[in-house]
């Protein structure tokens, strides 16, 4: 972000309840330097108050969540807004004197850094907002994600402790709609059992056309495999029908959130670039998003890789080579999307056969995906440098 002539460079070290704001004039000269309240009316007063001595460039540490209000404010008063990164303010801040860690010096060293190094800041553009909208989305995204996993576990543990046999044809479909719709309306093995063969295909038909008979068949013989009852079976009764009904509304919001984060998404202008790779979806390109923005924070795609988990750690001591292992950090929510778009894009030839060769080098299924996903994010780090679509290329059979 190149300086504009700006009269004002505000510095704000953002806070939850409060805020440090020091304010410097072109020449260094501070006109401001005091706690500000996390409050519209403080913060509108202090913008406005200092652009009675010209431009105001208004410079936070954090765009989005604590430093969001900060943002929204000064651009409501006609002020420039921009972000210092943390990083390059830590490497700023060791530029200055004295090693403490206080509100008021950070604050100062973005104000400083806003007039001096004006190339470190970023602007906040629109798809920083776009960001911030996915942020809250993807995050709620991930709750019921959790709380899915938490129900369909439970389910699958209860019909595994009272019907072991129903829980092998219910359990590995347990989150599609026929099975849900079947729990929910008769319960357990021994309501399904007393609802019989002509209820049960009604209402599996209507929620799986195709599959449904076929369901309902293998579920009555799976529960003629048990005759005891075991103890806990009438309760399970009463609570598989809950949790049924729990899991199909929390599967049902994640539809409607993809719907949103779509919808949000198209507004970015790399969304179409992200989702023109194979593997890469809704959720995968708003999390790369999230996680990686347009990659210019990192050099190279190896800089990437380390980030996101997937470059291989080499260990040696001395003249004794231990080999390559998987790196046990990075960000850990990146290396999962990352890995579960690798394994989705298995359908496309030129990965399939990037992984086919991983497997005959002697590579067991999850070394050779991660393997493909390293190979991806190196695709994926010029998809965003550069601004282009996936390009497909022949395969080169293993």
């Amino acid at each position: 972000m190149s300086d504009l002539g700006h009269a004002i460079f505000c510095g704000l070290d953002v806070g939850k309840g409060t805020h440090h704001a020091v304010a410097l004039d072109p020449d260094g000269k501070r006109l401001h330097d005091a706690a500000l309240p996390q409050d519209e009316q403080r913060l509108r007063q202090l913008f406005t108050g200092l652009q009675v001595h010209g431009d105001v460039l208004v410079v936070v540490d954090q765009p989005a969540t604590i430093g969001a209000l900060p943002i929204a404010v000064a651009r409501d008063v006609g002020c420039q807004v921009a972000y210092l990164p943390g990083l390059a303010m830590r490497r700023i801040a060791d530029l200055h004197p004295g090693s403490a860690k206080t509100d008021a010096r950070d604050a100062y060293v973005i104000a400083e850094a806003a007039r001096t190094m004006p190339r470190t800041l970023r602007q906040v553009d629109p798809g920083e907002e776009v960001l911030a909208e996915l942020g809250v989305l993807i995050g709620f995204d991930d709750d019921q994600a959790a709380e899915a996993t938490r129900l369909s576990n439970r389910i699958r543990g209860l019909l595994t402790q009272i019907h072991p046999a129903a829980e092998r044809v219910l359990g590995p479909r347990v989150s599609t709609t026929v099975v849900l719709e079947l729990l929910s309306r008769f319960g357990g093995p021994a309501g399904l059992r007393a609802a019989g063969k002509r209820r049960l295909i009604t209402v599996a038909r209507k929620a799986a056309p195709r599959a449904g008979e076929q369901l309902v068949t293998d579920l009555l013989a799976a529960l003629d495999e048990q005759t005891v009852v075991v103890p806990g079976s009438a309760a399970a009764e009463k609570v598989l029908p809950r949790l049924a009904e729990s899991l199909a509304q929390v599967l049902t919001q994640r539809r409607q959130i993809a719907e949103e984060v779509e919808g949000i998404l198209d507004a970015h202008p790399l969304a179409k670039v992200l989702t023109s790779m194979p593997g890469v979806g809704i959720r995968t390109a708003a999390r790369i998003l999230l996680e990686v923005g347009d990659g210019s924070a990192f050099p190279t795609s190896g800089h990437l890789a380390a980030y996101a988990g997937l470059a291989p750690v080499t260990r040696r001591s001395g003249s004794s080579i231990r080999g390559e292992h998987p790196p046990q950090g990075g960000n850990k929510q990146l290396k999962r999307a990352l890995f579960l778009s690798a394994f989705a894009a298995l359908a496309d030839p030129t990965s399939r056969a990037y992984y086919d060769r991983k497997r005959a080098a002697g590579k067991r299924h999850n070394a050779a995906l991660i393997c493909l996903a390293r190979r991806r994010v190196d695709v994926l780090f010029a998809m965003l440098r550069e601004g282009t679509l996936y390009e497909t290329r022949s395969a080169r059979p293993a």
